[in-house]
């Protein structure tokens, strides 16, 4: 069956650091658009950036262009997070995908279970 699975989250300082993983299994990965949701308390959940499939072609939201860069191997998807902000705290969620680029949940038809990432000094 299908499953996302991802790694990678923590606290960091503000300016930090930290790589996300999501590994993916029961369907070919780069037949699939793979996006990073995030979502913090009490705000809705909002789509971060997404690699489509076959090309690999990226999409970032304004919020983090320029800081985040997400990136394909395999059956692995990453999300290294630079220059990270207090805003930035949330729960990440690796998600699958039919279109591109995915910003909504609505197009979202699997999810993984999260990870915590908490930006704070």
């Amino acid at each position: 069956q299908v499953q996302l699975v991802e790694s990678g989250g923590g606290s960091v300082q503000p300016g930090g650091s930290l790589r996300l993983s999501c590994a993916a299994s029961g369907f070919t990965l780069d037949r699939y658009t793979i996006g990073w949701f995030r979502q913090a308390p009490g705000k809705e959940r909002e789509g971060v950036s997404c690699i489509s499939s076959s090309v690999g072609s990226t999409y970032y939201a304004d919020s983090v262009k320029g800081r985040f860069t997400m990136s394909r191997d395999k059956n692995m998807v990453y999300l290294q997070m630079n220059s990270l902000k207090p805003e930035d705290t949330g729960v990440y969620y690796c998600a699958r995908s039919r279109w591109y680029p995915s910003t909504s949940a609505r197009q979202i038809d699997y999810w993984g279970q999260g990870t915590q990432v908490t930006v704070s000094s």
